[in-house]
């Protein structure tokens, strides 16, 4: 009984009405944000978590998880431009699988959302911290990282993720501005380094190139463990469909924003990856027997004590510079990082909220979560909740467990839209397709079995954790959500309540300055 009601398409639109956004965001500004949520942790940071798992191999693992990402990118665009309405992959999979599905797929987007943003918080936090320390005024190490890291207590990652919170439930619409200087500042800074890092790569840094081979399923080590740490880099591009209700000509605009932003960024993440890995080499660091430690793991912690190894760096980008001589340039990338990241976690905890908001606009969630303050017309019990969940696990656990924690609910999700777009071909094969997915009956499947591959290359570690996450999803559905949902029998939707203005961050978020 729990995979059935499903609530069909023209009434997801219809509910969305209830509580409408603003139409405002066109292409650029839609391409913009995507590359602005794009780009952050995943290649700022995780560039030595990939080349602990894989060595120079990493970027194979970079071309692996950019594939898997371009198919359910095309399979997002066809929904997205179908129902262009808030819930991301929870509304469409409503709309087709139905309301136990898509519950389960709401519940695993809080691993995507609220757990990248306390990864994405924690690589703030080393690039700030090694500023401090280039400054001269190094916080005591016991708080510069979490238990599991070598610290207590990541003080930085804890406090960003607050100030973030406020910022979103005080959102003003002064900073369409701010978006596009802040996403200029990563661009900039990525090409910088492109500049600087490529030319001085040798032949000699890529030797040996598989230094842990392919990998096996579920250990998380390897090429293909690799792209599924890595496969965090790109994610960012869906939270554009979260935008949805409030674009302009979404039909034309949502396809366009998804796929210009992660062709972008593609481009950018390979040549970083080519930069980083020739110029100073990403060698894994081995245990005893001659096997790679596991990124995030006190062992590692242990081995990198005093090493100037790119696996050990918090800050790769800018320790491959100054390791190249350039510290000025090194010192500028960790700004441009200190500067810009705080978007990429505006903008997660934004989706999360726009995620819980629609659930709790069809009675899964308690009414409370889509309650709108009547002064800042943003969500802020929601906005409130997550942020103090995300402040506190980005004070505890290292990136890299976060990371791919935030994968393994992120590909669920994809796994679920891209079965959606091939059971609505066959249901409703008239239906309007402003944007139709090529080939969908070869790039849907591959897009599944990408995902599944890379979901089974986490390790065990994550898998359980996702496990035990969707387990407790399913209680609290059977206890509240079957029961309190619009579909549920006897029920009728509410009508009327506040209108919830856009906050989407730096474009209707909170006025931050340049």
């Amino acid at each position: 009984m729990l995979f059935w009601r499903v609530k069909p398409l023209d009434q997801i639109l219809e509910t969305a009405s209830r509580k409408s956004l603003k139409r405002q965001l066109g292409a650029f500004q839609l391409t913009m944000l995507g590359i602005g949520a794009i780009i952050g942790t995943g290649i700022f940071v995780l560039t030595a978590e990939a080349g602990q798992k894989a060595g120079p191999a990493m970027m194979v693992a970079f071309v692996i998880a950019a594939l898997v990402c371009a198919l359910a990118a095309l399979a997002y665009a066809e929904l997205a431009s179908m129902l262009p309405v808030s819930g991301s992959a929870y509304t469409y999979t409503y709309g087709v699988l139905g309301e136990g599905l898509a519950w389960a797929v709401g519940w695993a987007l809080v691993l995507e959302y609220a757990v990248a943003a306390c990864a994405v918080s924690v690589g703030w936090s080393g690039y700030m911290n090694g500023l401090l320390i280039s400054v001269g005024y190094p916080l005591p190490e016991y708080l510069r990282t979490g238990p599991m890291d070598g610290g207590t207590f990541n003080l930085l990652a804890c406090l960003i993720a607050l100030v973030v919170t406020v910022l979103l439930v005080i959102g003003t619409s002064k900073s369409a501005k701010v978006n596009a200087v802040l996403v200029l500042i990563k661009v900039a800074a990525l090409t910088a380094f492109i500049i600087i890092a490529v030319p001085a790569a040798q032949d000699p840094n890529f030797k040996p190139f598989f230094p842990t081979g392919w990998g096996s399923p579920l250990g998380g080590i390897g090429v293909l463990g690799a792209a599924a740490s890595i496969f965090f880099a790109y994610v960012g591009f869906d939270a554009v469909s979260t935008a949805a209700e409030e674009t302009k000509n979404p039909n034309r605009n949502i396809p366009i924003g998804l796929i210009a932003s992660l062709a972008v960024c593609t481009v950018f993440y390979l040549l970083v990856g080519y930069g980083a890995v020739g110029s100073i080499g990403s060698q894994p660091m081995l245990d005893a027997n001659g096997m790679a430690l596991h990124p995030g793991s006190p062992e590692l912690a242990a081995a990198c004590k005093g090493s100037e190894a790119l696996v050990c760096s918090k800050e790769p980008l800018a320790h491959v510079l100054r390791m190249l001589g350039f510290a000025t340039w090194g010192n500028m990338i960790g700004l441009a990082a200190a500067l810009a990241l705080p978007s990429v976690i505006l903008m997660m905890i934004f989706g999360q909220t726009r995620i819980f908001f629609t659930m709790s606009r069809d009675g899964l969630l308690p009414t409370v979560l889509s309650k709108v303050h009547t002064r800042f017309h943003t969500p802020y019990v929601v906005t409130i909740i997550t942020g103090i969940f995300v402040a506190a696990f980005a004070a505890w656990f290292p990136v890299g467990v976060l990371a791919d924690i935030s994968n393994s609910g992120t590909l669920f999700a994809f796994v679920m839209v891209s079965i959606a777009v091939m059971i609505l071909r066959k249901k409703q094969p008239d239906r309007p397709r402003p944007f139709r997915t090529p080939m969908v009956w070869l790039v849907c499947p591959l897009a599944i079995l990408g995902c599944l591959l890379l979901f089974f290359n986490l390790s065990l570690y994550t898998l359980s954790l996702f496990v035990g996450w969707a387990v407790i999803g399913m209680v609290v559905y059977a206890l509240y959500g079957y029961r309190h949902s619009d579909l549920a029998p006897g029920r009728s939707p509410p009508h009327g309540g506040p209108t919830l203005e856009p906050a989407p961050p730096f474009h209707e978020g909170p006025d931050l300055g340049p």
